[in-house]
């Protein structure tokens, strides 16, 4: 079993070749296999299928802007331990690319949203130099329906590394795919509640796509026209935001938990509307709102309902 990385087009290609006869991946020396997933959201996710075999540890760590992460040396040698990385992928984590090729070795590598096709990403956002995101909109956990795929990638993929495990995985990843499913449900209930004609976001870069498909939301602008929290806009995309606050009556604006407020704030002052800031999009907290990955959604799913009503 090998890993290649392809570096072409500047682009992160993760792809995993199967070789007959080839055995599980390597496992650490207390023969348990080592399990790292990006992101805190990722590796609750992962844990909840991994169950009490395996431990799963995140690479960003709580509160961390994968947009703007800064990776550490220690991230290297995380990296390097591991038997299996759980990405996104869809470029989500184009921090990952110098970490991979520094920690060496072979690992297998779980692409969350392996057969997923992802929305194109916004022609107003081609100019984020960031990184461009040529690949689609990565942010598909927003949609817990399509998180069951991500559950039915990572419980193959942990079957494949650790195959004595892999009845545990198949029930865990059940009972948990029926949590989804509930959670699904809550959120059609609770967006019921809303107006239609109030169903509209207005957020500080493009997250929202999957969700607002999925629940019937209509997506009035984005303050950053980019998928990335770190680009900037122009005073002429301000103009078009407030305009376009305007003429749609939304009522408020969102943000994530990292994102400066500032020009949310100005945008507000402008037009009226409210701000409501503090939505857990990208990472999970050390205890209360957003524990988990359900939690956190159910958490954002109140305050955008609250915001809207």
């Amino acid at each position: 079993m090998k890993t290649f990385f392809n570096k072409g087009n500047g682009l992160l290609i993760l792809a995993l070749l199967f070789l007959a006869g080839c055995g599980s991946v390597p496992q650490s020396g207390d023969s348990a296999v080592s399990v790292l997933a990006s992101t805190s959201f990722l590796a609750d996710i992962a844990q909840n299928v991994a169950g009490d075999r395996l431990a799963v540890e995140s690479l960003l760590p709580i509160g961390a802007d994968p947009h703007a992460y800064q990776a550490a040396p220690a991230d290297v040698s995380k990296i390097a331990e591991s038997d299996v990385l759980i990405l996104n992928g869809i470029e989500y984590e184009h921090f990952i690319e110098l970490l991979l090729e520094n920690a060496g070795g072979e690992r297998l590598v779980i692409e969350a949203t392996e057969g997923l096709t992802p929305h194109a990403m916004d022609e107003h956002a081609e100019g984020d130099e960031d990184h461009a995101h040529e690949a689609g909109d990565p942010h598909m956990w927003l949609d817990p329906n399509l998180v069951i795929a991500y559950v039915e990638n990572i419980r193959d993929g942990l079957s494949e590394a650790d195959p004595e495990g892999a009845d545990t995985y198949k029930a865990n990843a059940g009972a948990y795919i029926a949590q989804l499913r509930e959670l699904d449900a809550f959120i059609r209930e609770q967006v019921e509640t809303i107006p239609a004609e109030r169903r509209l976001l207005v957020t500080n870069h493009e997250t929202f796509g999957y969700f607002a498909g999925r629940y019937g939301f209509t997506v009035v602008d984005t303050i950053l026209p980019s998928f990335s929290s770190e680009a900037g806009a122009s005073a002429r995309e301000v103009a078009s935001a407030i305009d376009a606050v305007k003429t749609s009556g939304a009522p408020a604006i969102f943000l994530g938990e990292v994102e400066n407020a500032d020009l949310a704030e100005q945008i507000a002052n402008e037009t009226g509307v409210k701000v409501v800031d503090g939505l857990y999009l990208e990472t999970l907290t050390d205890g209360a709102p957003a524990a988990t990955y359900i939690e956190m959604m159910k958490y954002n799913v109140a305050q955008i309902v609250e915001g809207l009503k």
